[in-house]
This record gives C-alpha cells, structure tokens and sequence, in this order.
C-alpha cells in the first residue's frame, strides 16, 4: 500500500502496555513504608490473629503429647484381669463367670515381663455401717459421706507407684495374720483429720477399731486410692467376709502387654482361662485426641475473632488510603492507567501487608510455644506447615480485606477526582 507519491505506508502498531507485574507491586508496595506508625496499626490486628491460631494449635498439640505421654506411661504399663462377665437369670443380669484365685500375684509374677502384681477388691460396707476416725457416733452431727473401703495385697505401693506421706504399707505378715491395720490415702487422711501415725491413730470401720500405720499418695494408676482407706486382705476376708477380689493389677514392661494378657488368665485359671478377662493396653490413647480436640475449639474461636479484627484494621487503613490518594488515582487515570490496574494496586498493597502481618504473627506463635515449653518442661510440638499456613492466611486475609477499597480505587473517575484533588 503506497500514497499518493508512491511512498510505502507503514501500519502504525499499538504499543504494547508495558505496566508489567514488577511495576505493579513497586507501586504497591511504595506507599507501606511511608507511613511506619500506620503500618505497625495496621498489620497488629492480623499479627494477633495469626499469632493466636498458631500458638493455639501448638499449645494444643504440645498439652495433648505431654498429657498423652503421661497417660500412656502408665497405661502401656498396666495389665487388669478381672472375672469376665456372663448373662444369668430372667432379667439377664451380669453375674461373675470366674474367680481370682487369692494366690494371684504369686501366679503372675513368674511370667516374662511382669514386674509386680497386687490384688484389689472393694469391701461394700452393710447398711448403717461407716467408716470414722472417732468411735463414738453423735447422732447430732451433720451426715459425712465415708471414704470407700479396698483390701490390697502387700505389693499395692509398688504395682500402684504409689508413695508413703508418713508410717509404712502392710506387709505379708499382716496379710496372713489378718491384722486389722489400715493405710489412708492422703485425701482420706485429711478428710479425717488424721496427719500422723506415730501417736497411733485409728479408724473405725463398721464399729471395728483399724490402727493405721500409714499415709499414702501418688498412686497415678490407681488415683481412687487417693480417697479411701486400704486394708490388708486378709483382714477384710476375716472381718467382712471378702468372697473374691475384684482385680489383679499388673505392672509390666512396655510392650509386654499382650503376652502377659494371654499368659496371665492361664496361669490363674489353666482349666478355664475364658472365665477371666485381662485387658491389655492398647497402641493409641483417645485421651490425646479428646484434649487436642477440646483445646482447639475453645482456643481457635478465639483466635479466629483476633483475626477478623485484624482484617476490619486493613479495610479500614486501605479505604483511608485510598480516600487520602484520591488525586493520585486521578493524575494515573489521565496519564493512561486502567480501573483494573489501579484496582490491582491497593488489592496487593493489602496482601502484602496481611501477609507480612501473618508471616510476624506466624513467628510470634511458634515461640510462644517453644517458650511455654521449655519454661514447663515439656517438648514442644508444632507442624512447621502450620506457620506456613499462617502467613499464606495472614496474605488471604488481607486479599479479602482489600476487596473493597480496591473496588472503590478503580471506579474513581479521573475527571472528578483532579477536580476534587
């Protein structure tokens, strides 16, 4: 194509727009460091919020692993066989299939991976009958509920971990000649106001005068024991008429469990171990689970509020902005700059400073954890993708807070705002 004089016409080429993305977040993120005491405002919101749900989630994990650990120490240590249970009579009542033999322990503890064993049972007491540290009853005085009565093998302390406030445990000697001694749980003891056994005290059960010859506390396998006066086992068989203990208690090895479970109601009943049950601990602990779980709801709304907070303080510093730079919108406008690229501005000046705020707030929270940690004692526990994904949502945040105020940005119209700038 020629003109006129037979010069060749060049088609004009539209330039191609060379506002890039790199010019993009330059000229989002020229506008955050001007003000430094705005910035800080704006982004505390989100940097609690972020800081709130990580350190939630590690708090939650670190007190589930440590109650776990605690929990299951004792538990993947720890065999109980009781008499299984079977369906008698018109109204199907569970009835005893079997019966420990009072020789238990001794059965027991000749088996690979048993430590110690005791016997347990609880004595129910007959109507009227009760338990008091004073041996006359004054039919005045208020009704006071009684601790709960067990007879115990001499081994209890050691099977139970458990240990001696003041006096000693029981022995064998007492067992065979079925003294009548008793040791207290400590909150037993205090409820009956008895602190000392060397000016030898008793207690009076069902009207029978005990001496007691001990405290005891601990006992983290057995913590009922911590409210109940404990008698030897022959005593309660000769004052009571104990039929049968209630359990064998097992300590074991760790990952002994199993094979002392199957060993153990041979060993106690070889012509009919079906007639006992021993329960072996199992693999995981549902204990770690329900804390974890229960620790997340309640720390995780509060967290979430922190963290609308945070967004409001974003909308509201970026809708400032943008009503501060209205004659700046317009002077881009009238140079060439479209509703979609200005709108692009604010919305990644927004992102950027949520997720500077959640990338702080991320790092805040997990040394809260670690802090708390190791000023308890405990390990901390935190999945490093947890404060990844604080940051990422500290950025989302921002995204959404940003919305509005970029939306607003691009549809101001260059003409009103020069005028009004």
């Amino acid at each position: 194509m020629t003109d006129a004089a037979g010069t060749p016409l060049v088609p004009a080429i539209a330039h191609a727009d060379r506002f890039t993305f790199q010019d993009l977040v330059a000229e989002a993120t020229s506008d955050i460091g001007s003000r430094p005491a705005r910035l800080v405002m704006t982004i505390l919101g989100t940097v609690l919020g972020i800081a709130s749900l990580v350190a939630t989630i590690g708090f939650a994990q670190t007190a589930a692993a440590q109650i776990a650990s605690q929990f299951d120490g004792a538990a993947a240590t720890r065999v109980v066989v009781t008499a299984a249970k079977a369906q008698s009579g018109s109204q199907n009542q569970s009835v005893a299939a079997g019966r420990l033999p009072w020789d238990s322990p001794e059965r027991v503890t000749s088996l690979a991976g048993v430590e110690s064993a005791t016997l347990l049972g609880e004595v129910e007491l007959t109507e009227g009958e009760t338990i008091t540290a004073v041996p006359v009853n004054d039919p005045s005085a208020a009704a006071v509920a009684s601790p709960r009565l067990f007879s115990a093998s001499p081994d209890l302390l050691d099977t139970a971990e458990g240990g001696l406030v003041t006096g000693r445990f029981f022995d064998a000697g007492h067992d065979s000649r079925a003294d009548r001694v008793a040791v207290l749980g400590e909150r037993a003891a205090e409820r009956m106001g008895i602190n000392r056994v060397d000016s030898q005290p008793s207690v009076f059960i069902g009207g029978v005068a005990y001496a007691v010859i001990g405290i005891v506390d601990g006992m983290e396998r057995r913590s009922e024991l911590q409210d109940a006066v404990i008698i030897p086992t022959g005593a309660a068989r000769a004052d009571f008429g104990l039929l049968a203990p209630s359990e064998l208690d097992i300590r074991i090895v760790v990952g002994a469990g199993p094979q002392v479970a199957d060993q153990a109601v041979l060993a106690l009943q070889p012509d009919d171990p079906e007639s006992l049950e021993a329960k072996a601990p199992s693999g995981s602990s549902d204990l770690s689970q329900s804390v974890q779980s229960d620790v997340n709801v309640v720390f995780l709304i509060l967290g979430v509020i922190a963290l609308l907070a945070g967004g409001l303080g974003i909308a509201n510093v970026t809708l400032l902005s943008v009503m501060e730079r209205i004659g700046e919108i317009g002077l881009r406008r009238a140079l060439g700059a479209t509703r979609r690229q200005i709108g692009a501005q604010f919305m990644v000046e927004s992102i950027v400073i949520g997720f500077i705020g959640g990338l702080i707030g991320s790092a805040l929270g997990v040394f809260a954890v670690i802090a708390v940690a190791v000023v308890q004692g405990w390990t901390p526990v935190t999945d490093p993708l947890i404060a990844l994904a604080g940051a990422v949502l500290g950025a989302v945040v921002g995204w959404g807070s940003g919305w509005y105020p970029a939306r607003r940005a691009a549809r101001v119209e260059p003409v009103a705002a020069l005028r009004g700038g």
